[in-house]
């Protein structure tokens, strides 16, 4: 029941334009969601009087298709997002990047392709006619980015119905693992060819056990890319867009946002977006639209 009153609560709120803020979320879980989005709208809604913004609101989504139909009608002014999904919305609804968002201290990661260590495998060049194992098709570092480099080296991308199974002999094929642990066991048992992962997720003993790693190698580190992104729809005012660029960025060094940075999925601080970024996300956001083309 919770959960309904917060999809319904959200419905159709009222945006910028109207002084009410929104920041959304796709989310599956909204309730564990809203209660890590809240903190921080309510302490950026105060900070935001002088631009005419008077209230905030969480609207939640359930799926990417959704977001992009609230970005679309203005229904969604604000939106925190992996890289991988932001550049989904910049490319089919506008969205403008604003901030990136350092979480835990990190501000960018990088995609690690991995391989057993009697794999044949030695790079990208040798993957034809073999399979990997990505997380799951909304994931930055485990799909996007992935698959679109292993489809600027030439290599068309086969959909596999599970790991045992096989692509054909001029192709990739590709199974979701829908967990970091699972994608680095199905390459450990040897079920799949290869694996990708954030350099994050390589170190974490969870997802990569120890009792792993000495069976495993590295065989490609993409360059780095954005961890998180704020986004906004491209259509908000430009005073607002401003002033909420501006309280993001003093929030670090305001002890009264400290907890409510902690809540906003550990945030640690939102750093502008320089040259080298911008490069980073174009690239991004070319590779996710070939990948929804001739991919999904």
């Amino acid at each position: 029941m919770l959960l309904s009153w917060l999809w319904l609560a959200f419905a159709v709120p009222a945006a910028a334009d109207d002084g009410v803020l929104v920041l959304g979320r796709i989310s599956d879980d909204p309730k564990a969601h809203y209660e890590q989005l809240k903190p921080l709208l309510d302490y950026v809604v105060p900070r935001m009087a002088d631009v005419g913004i008077r209230e905030g609101r969480v609207l939640m989504a359930r799926d990417v298709q959704q977001m992009q139909s609230y970005m679309r009608r203005g229904r969604v002014d604000w939106v925190t997002e992996t890289a991988g999904t932001a550049m989904m919305l910049a490319d089919r609804v506008g969205a403008q990047p604003l901030l990136m968002t350092e979480r835990d201290g990190v501000d960018r990661y990088r995609t690690l392709y991995f391989v057993r260590n009697d794999s044949p495998v030695h790079s990208l060049a040798d993957m034809r006619g073999r399979s990997i194992a990505f997380q799951n098709r909304y994931s930055t570092s485990a799909y996007y980015v992935p698959a679109t480099e292993l489809l600027e080296k030439g290599l068309r991308l086969e959909v596999m119905l599970s790991p045992m199974d096989r692509p054909g002999p001029d192709s990739v094929g590709y199974v979701f693992g829908r967990s970091e642990l699972n994608v680095s066991s199905w390459v450990h048992k040897g079920l799949v060819d290869a694996g990708a992962m954030s350099n994050l997720d390589w170190i974490n003993p969870q997802r990569v056990p120890p009792s792993y790693r000495g069976d495993l190698r590295i065989v490609r580190e993409t360059p780095d890319y954005p961890r998180a992104l704020e986004m906004v729809r491209g259509s908000l005012d430009e005073r607002v867009r401003e002033r909420l660029r501006e309280v993001l960025l003093g929030a670090a060094d305001d002890p009264d946002a400290r907890e409510a940075l902690l809540r906003f999925f550990k945030t640690t601080r939102f750093v502008p977006i320089d040259g080298q970024t911008t490069h980073a996300l174009d690239h991004l956001r070319r590779g996710v639209s070939r990948v929804a083309r001739e991919v999904e």
